[in-house]
């Protein structure tokens, strides 16, 4: 099995100060990445928050989880991300996902066109990306971009790993086949969270999404690192009262929540005991947890990053 490796996800902070604080604290506690949301509600741009806690830190890995294909021609993103990459010395993840938040879409003026035509588009959109970063020169035509000779500069320093996420097979089974990182995620086809996404969190749903990427990835599963964004998370020493103050806030059985792999319930001790299981179940090892749970998590972190 893969050893243990954890991500913070954070949307910013309210100065320079505070947010270079927050990558140093978390690289300090031990968690090996940094990562940002994309969407264009009430938080920092990705690009240069990322960049600023790379410069703040020595080691700490940087990423958006993910970047919208949609916001940006992939031949503008992949020359944004090899800077990264470049600048903060080798510690770029690339997380690329079709978009989802049809809100982003209806404040912007961005068409939001039917998940198939989305997820056409961040396919082609990974190819161009892909093909940026390669050595020479890059000529791609497609449905949706058509590239032409191109010489994608500057060029990375090593191989930035892919992480792709879904919820619905076709993603799944496309991250199966493409990404290094392939993060399960609940089911978010309407546009926003609801009561359909919270459903999608169960044990049951999730045997069903890893089953599906097992059957799609074959034989390079074990070259797959398997990745969960922990939504539901209340650190606290009575894991029984916890777990029924989040089932009652998100309106589902205390046995769904206490199941769930999005979700860390209970004291630091539990979730050790709980991340050991899920791997076992899941393959589970890199885990992803909010800046609001930075400080609460690390002594998990502690226990079980490299193991």
């Amino acid at each position: 099995m893969r050893p243990f490796r954890f991500g913070v996800q954070a949307n910013g902070a309210a100065s320079a100060a505070e947010w270079r604080d927050l990558a140093r604290r978390a690289e300090a506690a031990g968690y090996d990445a940094l990562t940002m949301p994309d969407h264009f509600s009430e938080q920092l741009a990705p690009v240069p928050a990322l960049m600023a806690a790379a410069d703040a830190t020595e080691r700490l890995r940087i990423g958006a989880l993910v970047w919208d294909n949609d916001y940006k021609h992939p031949v503008v993103l992949a020359k944004e991300l090899a800077t990264m990459d470049v600048l903060s010395g080798g510690r770029l993840e690339i997380g690329i996902g079709a978009g989802w938040m049809q809100s982003d879409y209806d404040q912007s003026g961005i068409p939001y066109d039917p998940a198939p035509v989305r997820i056409d588009r961040m396919i082609e959109g990974i190819e161009v990306i892909r093909g940026c970063m390669a050595p020479g020169p890059f000529s791609f035509s497609g449905r949706h971009y058509t590239v032409t000779g191109y010489e994608g500069l500057p060029k990375p320093l090593s191989r930035p790993p892919l992480l792709v996420g879904g919820g619905g097979p076709r993603m799944l089974r496309y991250a199966a086949r493409e990404a290094d990182i392939v993060g399960v995620n609940p089911v978010l086809t309407s546009g926003r969270i609801d009561a359909s996404t919270i459903s999608s969190m169960s044990a049951e749903e999730v045997d069903a999404k890893v089953a599906v990427v097992h059957e799609a990835a074959g034989d390079r599963i074990d070259l797959i690192e398997m990745n969960i964004r922990a939504f539901l998370v209340a650190i606290a020493p009575d894991a029984a009262a916890a777990t029924a103050g989040v089932a009652g806030m998100v309106g589902v059985p205390e046995s769904m929540v206490a199941a769930s792999p999005f979700a860390l319930v209970g004291p630091p001790a539990k979730l050790a005991e709980d991340l050991l299981a899920r791997r076992e179940r899941w393959g589970f090892s890199y885990v992803i947890v909010g800046g609001e749970n930075l400080d609460d998590f690390a002594p998990v972190v502690a226990a079980l990053s490299g193991r």
